[in-house]
C-alpha cells in the first residue's frame, strides 16, 4: 500500500526564545511550521543573544536547508 501526501512539510527557520525572563537568548532552529516556537524543532543551527552584537549561525547547515526549501520565518 502507499501513503498520499497532500503536500510537502512546510519548514521555516525560526528563532526559539529560551533564558529567564527579561533575559532572552533565542536559538536558530529549523522546525516544521506546525510546531510551536519553543517547541519540537528538527535541527538547531545557531543563537542569537540580544544583549551581544553578534549571532553564531553554521552557515553550512543554513544554506543547506535553504536549498532543501526551509524558508525564514517573518
Amino acid at each position: 500500500t502507499s501513503v498520499a501526501f497532500r503536500g510537502s512539510m512546510a519548514v521555516h527557520i525560526r528563532l526559539a526564545r529560551h533564558g529567564t525572563k527579561k533575559s532572552p537568548f533565542y536559538r536558530i532552529v529549523v522546525t516544521d511550521q506546525r510546531n510551536a516556537r519553543d517547541g519540537r524543532f528538527i535541527e538547531n543551527i545557531g543563537t542569537y543573544d540580544p544583549n551581544r552584537p553578534a549571532f553564531l549561525v553554521d552557515r553550512q547547515r543554513l544554506e543547506y536547508w535553504r536549498g532543501q526549501g526551509a524558508r525564514p520565518q517573518a
